[in-house]
């Protein structure tokens, strides 16, 4: 019975759930996408970004067929404003393949700009948005990134400046090298195999258009068939080293994974594992939810479920403290500060980073210095940490 209870009360002690790093296999199982029925009617985008000046461009947005796997890779000056990568695209893709049903992409300014969804909108193409800080929902441009990277490496490791002419090159090896089902890219996409060279070329059919029609719906049918099989066998493979994630409802609460949040205050290595607990507003699907977040923490509150973990309550635990309400000045809320943990210059001003009575991690700001009403607070901090920014004193002189 002690036994029980101690662990009952271990479990769903808020201080262990927060610091502790989790053991346990990341939880949810795989959810593939769909797989298309035809070239070019689901694709994805993302860009490569950090590369070296190379005739003027430095960013590559990649577009990835999610049917045939064919790529186009597309060199720019920098990254796009959302009506720059819709001329973008309209030229390098939709001229060529037509409009798509979907558009998979991660998060970025681009992609949920008002102005990109309301084009795609008038198009009728659907746009897919991958959940917070987990890549793997766009994974095969993802993937392919990383391909294209390491191939770039090694054509240009002796002048990493030519990137941008190899770059050509390096999408037409990825198109026309056959993968795991035994097709290229290129021969999924139009239903035969690019020749490298005239000479591999073989001779000239006589049968007509409509076998070659014919050829290219059977190249279809088959090669679909095939990404079927190797997606159930990925997911699989990829589902012996996860955990189903637990059925979560509307109201939950559950804590959240700071692994990919920008730590406030702090070494990271002494920063919470898990903030929390919040509620959930929403249940996507089954491996992605809604939460409710303090408007300081400032992410995207859609997630995956391995970024999560449920808050578990005993009645051995003292319930969680209700954080205090504010007082009333001159018609505006007005908090309490617990502590200053660090400060940094914005422009001519200072603002502080502000730990509030009884708030969470989660819930600590950047406030300008003419905000906080506490000047003991101030000479406490630049007394322990004298090296932080501050506002220079100002000199007397008669």
């Amino acid at each position: 019975m002690m036994s029980s209870d101690v662990q009952a009360f271990v479990s769903s002690c808020p201080v262990c759930a927060s610091v502790k790093t989790p053991r346990t296999p990341p939880a949810g199982l795989v959810q593939p996408l769909p797989v298309p029925s035809r070239p070019w009617s689901h694709i994805a985008m993302d860009f490569i970004t950090g590369l070296p000046n190379s005739k003027g461009k430095t960013v590559v947005l990649t577009v990835v067929d999610r049917f045939s796997k064919m790529v186009h890779a597309i060199p720019l000056q920098r990254l796009p404003s959302a009506q720059q990568l819709v001329e973008v695209v309209v030229k390098h893709v939709f001229l060529l393949h037509g409009l798509p049903e979907n558009i998979t992409s991660d998060r970025g300014p681009q992609f949920v700009a008002a102005f990109w969804k309301e084009f795609c909108k008038l198009l009728g193409i659907m746009v897919s948005l991958s959940s917070g800080f987990h890549p793997q929902t766009n994974g095969q441009v993802e993937r392919f990134n990383q391909d294209l990277e390491t191939t770039l490496r090694a054509m240009c490791l002796k002048n990493p400046q030519t990137w941008s002419s190899q770059l050509s090159w390096a999408e037409y090896s990825h198109n026309t090298l056959v993968n795991s089902t035994s097709f290229s890219p290129f021969q999924a996409a139009y239903g035969y195999q690019l020749p490298l060279f005239p000479h591999q070329e073989r001779s000239a059919s006589t049968s007509g258009p409509a076998a070659f029609v014919r050829l290219c719906h059977r190249t279809w049918t088959e090669y679909h068939s095939r990404l079927v099989r190797n997606q159930e066998r990925f997911a699989s493979v990829a589902d012996c080293r996860r955990l189903a994630a637990p059925e979560y409802k509307v109201r939950d609460r559950v804590w959240l994974s700071s692994a990919d949040l920008q730590p406030k205050g702090g070494a990271r290595k002494m920063q919470p594992r898990f903030i929390g607990p919040f509620p959930i507003t929403k249940v996507i699907n089954p491996v992605a939810v809604r939460l409710e977040l303090p408007w300081a923490l400032r992410v995207h509150p859609i997630f995956h479920v391995s970024k999560l973990k449920p808050e578990k309550l005993s009645p051995l635990q003292t319930p969680p403290a209700v954080p205090p309400a504010p007082r009333i000045v001159d018609g505006g809320p007005v908090y309490s500060i617990n502590k200053l943990l660090a400060s940094r210059r914005v422009g001519r001003g200072i603002q502080y980073l502000v730990d509030w009575v009884g708030y969470g991690p989660a819930d600590r700001q950047w406030v300008p210095e003419r905000h906080i009403l506490s000047r003991d607070l101030i000479v406490q901090i630049q007394q322990e940490k004298p090296t932080q920014p501050r506002r220079p004193s100002r000199s007397r002189t008669l």
